[in-house]
């Protein structure tokens, strides 16, 4: 359903200031860090959506329009082949240059002269045109997200430690007991089948069966993490796939990313700075190899990402109401409802899930440079579910398909587990 040019406009230009505002409690020394290869500087974030907006709409779209700065198709390319050349990932942090005001200025420009694009672009073009600007939006939105987890992951690994900012999180005196709530056998429609917006990797819609199968009401707390750890969990190979195992003897892993034991005391340290774990609030941080050993500890299993979907679809459940970014706490929360009703289902933590990230039955992706968006990641990875207290609330859905290797813990990543 096409949005009319004031709707799309007030989107676009709410997304680009909720990316700067992300940014504006950094200082100007925090915009250039790289910590890791996995991690992205913030002001590259902010020029890399700027040139997704120039290269696949305004130089689309605008017969006139010349790049003010032709290098930025090098400096903040990301992954496109069929563009051309770009800068290696892992140097990402070498880039003192453009200075962060020459990237705030190239972002602005951006802004300004899609506004006006958005404005006069002629109604026969116009469906395409929005179809790509919807693209666009949810593009940077995913880049909001990894802009909290890269910075994040920036000033965890500074010895100061310095807090983002300051949020008072929700505690609870107890335990929410756990149950597992029954989900039947049958064939059911899985992926995305509706008229909104969705990435290619959502479809088509496809029918799958599956035996009747229990999920957990709610995901895996920090209190039975530590269950876990203290019953020599990382000590123990039994519990862990072969890669798994591997990855815990060369990375030394203990406990989730993040956490640490000071004076017999664990803390993990959060946006809001160091703080002492809340053994009610969910697991966040840790590797699939990690959500798998502790399900295999427990005697249950993670869910299949169709389990997780069609769980949503038997029990109604919606995204709204979520701790998603707009909450502000940007960690999970203890769940302060006292019923066994599913909760959690979207929030707080991307759920990891058991199954492989591949293609849909009859996927097809296109062969311009914007096949290259999901479809070639399509190999040695896992899929994740739900969103987390980063993901924008506008942006998750039922269907929606996130994926990474199962090693990497610098995501809010969590579980809940299935039998």
């Amino acid at each position: 359903m096409n949005a009319t040019r004031e709707e799309l406009a007030r989107r676009f230009f709410a997304v680009r200031q909720q990316t700067e505002a992300l940014c504006q409690p950094l200082c100007v020394e925090d915009y250039v860090v790289q910590p890791m290869v996995d991690i992205s500087p913030p002001k590259w974030h902010l020029g890399h959506t700027s040139w997704f907006f120039e290269k696949f709409l305004l130089e689309k779209f605008s017969a006139s329009y010349a790049p003010p700065q032709p290098i930025y198709n090098f400096m903040f390319n990301s992954y496109y082949n069929s563009i051309g050349v770009r800068v290696e990932r892992r140097q990402r942090g070498a880039l003192s240059r453009p200075t962060v005001e020459e990237v705030y200025r190239y972002r602005h420009d951006i802004t300004a002269r899609l506004g006006e694009l958005i404005e006069s672009i002629d109604e026969s073009t116009w469906k395409d045109f929005h179809e790509l600007m919807l693209l666009g939006i949810h593009h940077e939105q995913q880049h909001q997200e990894l802009l909290v987890t890269d910075i994040k992951h920036i000033l965890a690994t500074n010895p100061l430690r310095p807090a983002y900012h300051a949020a008072t999180l929700p505690t609870r005196a107890d335990t929410l007991p756990d149950t597992f709530i029954n989900i039947d056998s049958g064939v059911y429609c899985i992926g995305y089948n509706g008229n909104g917006f969705c990435f290619d990797n959502e479809q088509p819609a496809h029918k799958v069966y599956v035996d009747a199968f229990s999920l957990q009401n709610r995901l895996v707390t920090n209190g039975e993490w530590l269950e876990f750890m203290e019953d020599g969990g990382y000590n123990e190979f039994r519990h862990w796939l072969s890669d798994g195992w591997d990855a815990v003897q060369r990375e030394q892993w203990r406990a989730p990313l993040y956490w640490e034991n000071i004076d017999g005391v664990w803390h993990e340290m959060t946006l809001s700075g160091l703080r002492p774990i809340d053994q009610y609030a969910p697991v966040c941080h840790i590797s699939y190899y990690e959500a798998e050993a502790f399900a295999s500890w427990k005697g249950k299993r993670l869910p299949s990402e169709a389990e997780w979907e069609i769980a949503c679809s038997v029990l109604g459940a919606k995204a709204s109401g979520g701790n998603f970014l707009e909450s502000g706490y940007l960690h999970p929360v203890a769940i302060s409802e006292n019923d066994l009703t599913m909760k959690q289902l979207f929030g707080d933590v991307w759920e990891w899930t058991g199954s492989a990230y591949l293609p849909y039955p009859n996927y097809k992706h296109s062969s311009d440079a914007l096949g290259e968006y999901n479809g070639k990641f399509m190999s040695n990875q896992m899929t994740l579910r739900g969103g987390s207290c980063a993901t924008p609330e506008s942006h998750i859905r039922a269907t929606y398909r996130n994926f990474f290797q199962p090693d990497k813990r610098w995501q809010f990543t969590g579980m809940r587990l299935a039998s």
